[in-house]
């Protein structure tokens, strides 16, 4: 099979698409950009991250780490001391992340403007038909 074409992230079956989700996830892809700034360690990684959870950024950096991506070193000190770093590969897939990210935050005005219009051309119909507290109730 063609290099090229012997993964297929379009598949069901296709592991490239698990790995896809990991880097453009709520969490993997701002993870990853973050790290690519500097190593970290955890609570400053959450810190950076701003909005994550312990636990989502642990299962994040966990699926990132077995993904190939980040790497996790535990220091012998007391306390231990973890820190998360890219791997090659890591670096090499968020260098094109941060193309998209660099674009986005590029783009922004576009984005609020569009956003605008479609909220002008269709307003939210549930809350005119929802009657509220002290609206047609008895």
């Amino acid at each position: 099979m063609d290099q090229d074409r012997a993964f297929d992230v379009f598949s069901r079956q296709c592991p490239s698409r698990r790995t896809l989700e990991h880097v453009t996830g709520r969490w993997g892809g701002l993870a990853l950009g973050a790290l690519y700034e500097e190593r970290l360690r955890f609570g400053e990684l959450r810190r950076r991250v701003d909005g994550v959870s312990d636990r989502m950024l642990a299962q994040t950096v966990q699926a990132l780490e077995r993904d190939g991506l980040v790497r996790r070193e535990v220091r012998p000190v007391h306390p231990p001391r973890v820190d998360y770093e890219l791997t090659a590969l890591g670096r090499a897939v968020t260098e094109r992340l941060l193309g998209l990210i660099r674009l986005v935050e590029g783009r922004m005005p576009e984005v609020l403007a569009a956003r605008e219009r479609y909220d002008a051309a269709h307003p939210p119909a549930a809350a005119a038909q929802t009657p509220g507290p002290g609206r047609g109730g008895r």
